[in-house]
């Protein structure tokens, strides 16, 4: 496989960098969703008695579907190549054309958008759409809105799927998704600035970074370093582990410069900030585009993985197609091709041996350099041992428990 066409590497960034920041909107539904959102979530006489599906459930709603010659594909802006070049392959293929929109700006505006179809067991237009781990998947779970999906016909992804994607806390067993790209929340730093390397959480407390220290605005994403803090899994938390991340942040408030939502990355550019949570696609992006030399870890005590993950509407006209076409983009070469255009990391380890052979086919020195970067990067192909420290995000049950989370985190932003 190679690259349709060379990749213009500021073209790349500049891409990468937009669908970067809006990281602070797909968390942004845990400071409280619109009213519209909330009302859908609160649906009432909806919700199933369990998110496992059964066998029979499974076959009942596969049973007698066949692929149809149209897929609507719903996706976040700037999450694949303008050219579609992967969707051209599949057409190539399958012979199934596929009209794909950048549809989806936020997941709670999605939700509040497709709930009274779905309510109503109408389509929502599309057969297809990706949907970050957290508040609005577990609803759309809850309230029986996903299809179940057949891993008879997902060869790829039982095949090439990292072992990390397979072991969803918020989704077990891949019943209704699998991953479209993801991302870490981890501690971003500048060396030249800390004096030491560093290693730890509790590098955040340390009072020698005083007025130096950012951590995010966002409830979730600060909670979850808190829940780390004090020993606790964010996706397995309670109440009580709630309460004890709170404490711990409080005792940190002195110490931090900001809460910050993406602001961060150009004051940990600039100096102002020394040591800051961050996201791991803007500090592989601020190091290549500005030739920074900020450093990214994954601390000791863990970080966090979020993911943006594929799923079929349980209304959904051509589920057979789309369900093929989740599959084709588990073919190593297709995942090396998004990769190499989205610079996120790919749920494909495979991936990287394409790629490779892409740096060493390409005759345009900024594209090798390129491809190289994202072979060699951490941020794109984390370590074992890195993925082995990664959690997911604590899903609500419902709209009261997410305000009761909220209650614990938002004062010490907003307080």
């Amino acid at each position: 496989m190679s690259p349709q066409k060379p990749v213009d590497p500021a073209l790349l960034r500049g891409l990468t960098t937009n669908r970067m920041g809006r990281r602070n909107l797909l968390r942004m539904g845990a400071l409280g969703a619109s009213a519209a959102t909330l009302a859908a979530c609160g649906v009432k006489g909806k919700a199933k008695a369990t998110t496992s599906p059964a066998a029979d459930e499974v076959a009942k709603f596969w049973a007698g579907k066949t692929q149809g010659n149209l897929i609507n594909f719903a996706n976040w802006p700037a999450y694949m190549d303008p050219e579609h070049p992967e969707l051209k392959k599949f057409t190539a293929a399958t012979g199934v054309e596929v009209n794909y929109k950048e549809a989806i700006q936020d997941d709670p505006s999605w939700f509040a958008q497709i709930q009274p179809q779905l309510a109503a067991n109408r389509s929502i237009g599309f057969d297809l759409m990706v949907v970050t781990n957290g508040k609005e998947f577990g609803e759309l779970v809850q309230l029986g809105y996903l299809a179940p999906l057949d891993h008879a016909k997902l060869p790829n992804f039982a095949a090439n799927a990292g072992a990390k994607y397979k072991q969803e806390a918020f989704d077990p067993g891949n019943q209704y998704s699998i991953p479209w790209q993801s991302g870490i929340t981890g501690i971003a730093y500048d060396p030249e600035k800390t004096g030491r390397e560093l290693t730890s959480l509790a590098d955040l407390w340390d009072p020698k970074f005083k007025g130096k220290i950012g951590m995010f605005s966002d409830p979730q994403e600060l909670g979850n370093f808190g829940l780390l803090a004090v020993g606790a899994a964010p996706e397995t938390s309670k109440e009580d582990d709630w309460k004890r991340a709170a404490d711990k942040l409080k005792e940190q408030k002195p110490l931090v410069r900001k809460y910050y939502d993406q602001g961060y990355i150009d004051e940990i550019g600039n100096g102002d900030l020394w040591i800051t949570q961050a996201w791991s696609g803007d500090i592989y992006q601020k190091n290549l585009e500005e030739g920074t030399k900020l450093k990214f870890l994954v601390p000791k005590e863990g970080g966090t993985l979020w993911t943006d993950n594929m799923m079929i509407p349980i209304t959904a006209e051509n589920p057979v197609g789309a369900l093929a076409l989740m599959d084709f983009f588990y073919k190593p070469d297709i995942a090396a091709s998004l990769a190499e255009y989205i610079n996120y990391i790919t749920p494909v380890p495979g991936a990287k041996d394409f790629i490779k052979s892409d740096a060493d086919k390409s005759t345009d020195a900024d594209t090798k350099a390129s491809l190289l970067d994202l072979v060699d990067s951490p941020l794109i192909f984390p370590s074992d041992a890195d993925y082995a420290k990664l959690h997911a995000y604590y899903t609500a049950k419902n709209t009261q428990d997410q305000h009761t989370y909220d209650s614990y985190f938002v004062p010490i932003v907003s307080g």
